[in-house]
């Protein structure tokens, strides 16, 4: 996350937020933020997520996820609201929201649902 600039503003139980400013170094060719650096923190803030859910020595890993680009990530800075669905023994699933905020005003520009299994027994390195 260091390499994209984002930092962790908010973490909650089943909650997270990231944020990531909007800088050249993460455009695409049209001056939009790289629709890679949208999923690589609709993935973590989700992933984050479910890691307030499960047990001290347990750890996650995502499965699979689908994300839909519903705008151009075309703000100041993008923030990405990860939350739990639904947390399981083995698998839990989450979904994300990404806003792209311009003058103070939040655009959605992306939403991911995904599943995530639980490590028992293995936790973070």
């Amino acid at each position: 996350m260091q390499l994209i600039r984002a930092s962790m503003e908010s973490i909650e139980h089943g909650h997270t937020e990231i944020h990531v400013p909007h800088w050249d170094g993460i455009e695409q060719q049209h001056g939009f933020v790289h629709g890679g650096v949208v999923g690589m923190i609709a993935d973590s803030a989700a992933g984050y997520a479910a890691m307030t859910v499960v047990p001290a020595n347990a750890s996650v890993l995502t499965v699979e996820y689908k994300m839909n680009l519903m705008s151009p990530a075309d703000g100041d800075k993008l923030v990405a609201r990860g939350r739990v669905v639904r947390a399981g023994r083995t698998l839990i699933v989450t979904n994300a929201e990404v806003f792209a905020i311009k003058q103070g005003q939040e655009t959605l520009c992306a939403l991911m649902q995904q599943t995530i299994m639980v490590m028992h027994g293995k936790s973070e390195k």
